[in-house]
């Protein structure tokens, strides 16, 4: 199996290579909510609306940051500065100098591992088409992984 997640950091590696360190588990696609006064950062079950809750893939990648003004495509640096993205997203996990876990689909070769793993969102979210904004934090619950 090519491990250049090993070899080569962020910067280095090619779009594909980028891409294929996504897990698909879509946590990052969960709205947070920021308190103003300390900073803190909330995640909530309540999921973009671009989010196609049978595949957690996004159903317009392509143009999300388009229709989704807020949605961060992330860049290495993104990786090392942004604090609210998982423990277990690979980005960051890579930007920390750790290694990847055992169900990441680099690693068990099945995209299947990652809810088997219960990291994925599945059957964990509400889209916000669903809930008014004003009630998200109704919402809030601990990091999913």
């Amino acid at each position: 199996m090519k491990t250049f997640w090993k070899q080569k950091t962020l910067e280095e590696m090619s779009k594909d290579e980028w891409e294929s360190l996504c897990d698909g588990c879509a946590q990052c696609c969960l709205h947070k909510l920021e308190d103003a006064d300390t900073g803190a950062v909330y995640v909530t079950q309540v999921a973009c609306q671009l989010l196609d809750f049978t595949t957690c893939q996004c159903s317009d990648y392509e143009n999300r940051s388009t229709l989704v003004p807020t949605c961060v495509t992330m860049k290495p640096k993104d990786a090392r500065n942004i604090q609210w993205m998982p423990m277990s997203c690979a980005y960051r996990l890579l930007a920390e100098n750790k290694p990847l876990p055992v169900w990441h689909p680099l690693i068990s070769g099945n995209k299947q591992s990652v809810i088997d793993a219960n990291i994925s969102i599945m059957n964990r979210a509400i889209s916000e088409k669903n809930i008014p904004e004003s009630d998200w934090p109704d919402y809030i619950v601990d990091e999913i992984s």
